[in-house]
């Protein structure tokens, strides 16, 4: 299993108040698999740059308010 990136986001939790948006949902919605996006959820893998602003425009919300630095684990 890999150690969880210093990148973490607020994307489940943009999810759930988008009426409870499933992880395959989004994943249609911006062009990458449900697993993707269970990983970037779980700061498993750093989502491109592309697919973060994607995630960003799809909840209306800027790149900054999805997602952001921390060096806890």
């Amino acid at each position: 299993m890999s150690r969880p990136t210093p990148l973490r986001n607020r994307v489940k939790e943009l999810r759930e108040l988008r009426g409870g948006m499933s992880q395959a949902e989004l994943g249609d919605a911006i062009g990458v698999t449900r697993q993707t996006i269970a990983a970037i959820e779980k700061s498993r893998y750093s989502p491109s740059l592309e697919s973060a602003f994607r995630i960003a425009r799809l909840f209306e919300v800027g790149v900054e308010e999805v997602f952001f630095w921390s060096e806890e684990e």
